[in-house]
């Protein structure tokens, strides 16, 4: 088969947004489209939506000869197209395939659907993810030395923190930086002296910096009374409010980073998402470890649905 003929249709479907992929059967990307329908966003409510939302995106792309379908994320969730129960960690990323769901169009499309992962530490709280273990596997694939033992970073609204040992998850944090940033700048009063006027990025970056630093001075129970000096700089005017905001949030990406680095024991570090997020992720662990990350890797979701089907014998 030739390398710009379409062997899989892989779709990164998640809570706001649907993402589309037409693979050749070495995984090479030839199309990629996107759309507004993710799980809560669907043209209509219940299983029609996601029938059209998925017909809408990419049913043109069935329309020649049939190629395999696989999904990822929150499509296999209990709010999903259908539920696919999560898998216990430790778990081999080549395995994900044998917990798959299947869902059948009305027009006869099969669509494997991945489960996603739970941990349950001993003598601690469970943690889930759905649709991160995809985007994981699609970061190891072809690089056996992670593979063998790393830390795999996925900042983000719930960032997650992956233990990779020996092909497998063996466990995972999860942190809520992104959402609590979110929430503080919008509905707390530390949002009311935050402002986007425009600041230079040395400024920026020194603020940043400093909210770093701050978290790397902390101890048990202090991040409620540091954030609250997001405020006092601003009321003192030791800091601008066109740089609060990149305070709070090295501050907290400083908080997240200092409990992580705990758990990593050492490994390579690699991290997972938007060139932007990650790059100031970066920025942080040069600050409080002395050491970048092994590599940013922007979009493996493609990657990871490839290796999916092809573990899954539909390639």
């Amino acid at each position: 088969m030739s390398d710009t003929t379409t062997a899989l249709i892989a779709l990164d479907w998640g809570t706001s947004s649907l993402r589309g992929f037409r693979l050749s059967a070495s995984g090479a990307v030839l199309e990629t489209r996107a759309s507004g329908h993710g799980i809560q966003h669907l043209p209509e409510p219940g299983e029609a939506g996601f029938e059209a939302a998925f017909s809408a995106l990419c049913g043109d792309w069935l329309e020649g000869a049939p190629v395999p379908v696989v999904a990822g994320g929150m499509v296999g969730s209990a709010q999903g197209w259908r539920e696919v129960p999560y898998l216990a960690c430790p778990t081999p990323l080549a395995g994900l395939h044998e917990a798959a769901e299947r869902v059948i169009t009305r027009a006869g499309v099969e669509i494997l659907l991945a489960p996603g992962l739970i941990f349950e530490p001993e003598g601690g709280t469970p943690e889930v993810m759905r649709g991160e273990e995809i985007q994981i596997a699609g970061t190891l694939a072809g690089q056996p030395d992670w593979q063998a033992g790393s830390t795999i970073v996925l900042p983000g609204t719930h960032c997650k923190w992956a233990d990779i040992r020996g092909g497998s998850v063996a466990g995972f944090a999860t942190y809520m930086t992104g959402e609590l940033f979110a929430l503080l700048r919008g509905h707390s009063i530390l949002g009311r002296l935050m402002s986007d006027a425009p600041t230079g990025e040395s400024d920026r970056a020194d603020a940043f910096a400093r909210g770093i630093a701050l978290a790397a001075e902390a101890g048990p129970g202090d991040l409620t009374r540091q954030i609250f000096s997001t405020r006092t700089l601003g009321l003192t005017g030791q800091l601008p409010g066109g740089v609060l905001a990149d305070y709070c949030s090295g501050l907290l990406i400083g908080h997240e980073i200092v409990s992580g680095l705990r758990g990593s024991d050492g490994a390579p570090i690699v991290l997972v998402g938007s060139g932007a997020l990650c790059t100031r992720y970066a920025e942080a662990l040069r600050q409080l470890s002395g050491q970048g990350p092994a590599a940013i890797i922007e979009n493996p979701a493609p990657a990871g649905l490839h290796r999916f089907a092809r573990d899954a014998g539909l390639l």
